[in-house]
């Protein structure tokens, strides 16, 4: 059978699998093709007959998976370190960047303008190298994608912070990305749209901490691994068993609405898949019985505990591996210094992929960051002081603190083009904005208790606590 598999960098690797072949192996085959080792945070992905992502089960046959729809798939992040730091290889941070790159480009990770220059800087450092007077034109960024609603001011303060990378390799330039990118409220979030019991819309985030609940793009609750009983689904339906909180004596069920049967069993599995990987031990042992009820899907991979030992293992050479937009500089310089006709295509390979993202995954946000940003545009004050922070980014204290860099460009340059008393950048930015509305307001901000009727409680637990019933089968 003939298979299709879209690469983080774009590219399309083909290959040909036996009908009845499990997931694994074609899994095995893509990950030896872009010489993967740490492979338990990547998976393949494909679209059904109503354009749902679903995730390719590496334990059962493809044709069981995959039907009425041709054999193509996408490789792509599922379980998002929350240290990326942790991983052992460049290639497996690249591979991270390249899946970072394409959410933010989507939509599907919010950033504020500030956010989006600091990384659209890195993603240059890294893809690009130094800056060269010589070789660099006076715009030669805006063949980049950096953001879903790119401006010209936005390429220009990315050329102004990239000069100042100078010496700083593609790796350092990649983990300074993610040690950024990584704090965003959004990072590592995978949405489900449902109801609660009040037939009110809402989003459903699945991510390495737990359950997180969104309504009129805000996180109204979140609830924790330790802090859930049990998860489980009937019919369109999705509980989940909470903890009794200090003053509570009875455990509390909450009740979702989703589309159909097969929306719940998706985010049932993504649930039981996430709280596997980042909390267990190792994967859950399945019990077979001779007559059982409910579903018998249990996570069979290794949890990240296992991935971590398993990676500092590694005893290979750091692998040599081409950067995709580097790539495409040097082939389009020909000895004569003219370029090729066809190369102006080869930069979008890299964002392709987010193209094939439906409208249904995105959540439209109003994130924290730009909160900050619209607080400090109102004072206004100390503009002397807030220009002098976008000259001393390239100083070796501020290399050694990469994560300060927004912070400061922010008070530089979002602050400071007041003047004598006119509108700065950022509220003439906001004003011109179709985004801007007087209700906006972070996502993350909590609401009180009483707002909906799905938020319960929050109650800290320790991690240590055990989770006896947590993930069985469903109702």
């Amino acid at each position: 059978m003939q298979t299709k598999v879209t690469l983080l960098d774009g590219s399309l690797f083909t290959c040909t699998v036996e009908k009845r072949s499990r997931g694994l192996q074609l899994f095995e085959k893509v990950c030896d093709h872009v010489n993967l080792l740490e492979r338990d945070y990547f998976a393949l992905c494909f679209r059904d007959a109503d354009n749902n992502k679903n995730w390719l089960d590496p334990a059962k046959e493809m044709k069981k998976q995959v039907r009425g729809v041709p054999w193509n798939f996408s490789f792509n992040i599922k379980f998002y370190p929350p240290d990326p730091t942790q991983l052992s290889e460049d290639i497996t941070r690249y591979f991270l960047c390249l899946q970072l790159r394409q959410d933010i480009v989507s939509g599907r990770l919010p950033c504020s303008f500030a956010t989006h220059t600091v990384l659209g800087s890195y993603t240059v450092q890294s893809e690009l190298g130094d800056y060269d007077p010589d070789e660099c034109g006076s715009d030669y960024v805006s063949e980049l994608c950096f953001a879903p609603n790119q401006t010209k001011e936005m390429e220009e303060k990315i050329m102004e912070l990239h000069k100042t990378y100078r010496g700083m390799t593609p790796a350092e330039a990649e983990m300074h990305f993610l040690e950024n990118v990584k704090k965003l409220s959004m990072y590592g979030v995978d949405l489900h749209h449902a109801k609660d019991s009040e037939g009110v819309a809402i989003m459903l985030g699945v991510c390495s901490s737990g359950l997180l609940v969104y309504r009129d793009r805000l996180r109204i609750n979140r609830f924790s691994w330790p802090k859930i009983l049990k998860i489980s689904y009937k019919r369109n339906n999705f509980y989940i068993k909470i903890r009794p909180g200090e003053f509570d004596q009875f455990e509390s069920t909450i009740g979702f609405k989703l589309l159909n049967h097969r929306a719940a069993k998706r985010l049932w599995k993504v649930c039981v898949e996430h709280h596997s990987f980042f909390r267990l031990m190792s994967p859950e042992e399945t019990h077979k019985k001779l007559l059982s009820l409910g579903s018998k899907f249990r996570y069979s991979g290794r949890t990240q505990i296992q991935s971590r030992r398993a990676s500092a293992q590694i005893s290979r050479p750091a692998p040599h591996f081409p950067r995709c937009i580097s790539k495409r500089n040097m082939m389009s310089r020909s000895l004569d210094g003219g370029t090729h006709n066809d190369d102006a295509n080869m930069g979008a390979g890299l964002y392709g992929a987010s193209k094939f993202i439906a409208v249904s995954d995105l959540i439209t946000t109003v994130t924290p960051e730009r909160r900050t940003d619209e607080k400090r545009a109102e004072q206004g004050t100390e503009t002397t002081n807030q220009r002098r922070c976008i000259r001393t980014l390239g100083s070796p204290e501020e290399e050694l603190k990469p994560q300060s860099t927004i912070s400061a460009l922010r008070r530089s340059f979002l602050e400071g083009g007041a003047g004598g008393g006119g509108m700065t950048e950022w509220e003439k930015r906001l004003a011109s904005s179709p985004l801007r509305r007087l209700d906006d307001s972070p996502m993350i901000e909590p609401r009180l208790a009483s707002v909906t009727s799905s938020v319960m409680f929050l109650v800290r637990m320790t991690p240590e606590e055990v989770e006896p019933e947590l993930l069985r089968s469903h109702l």
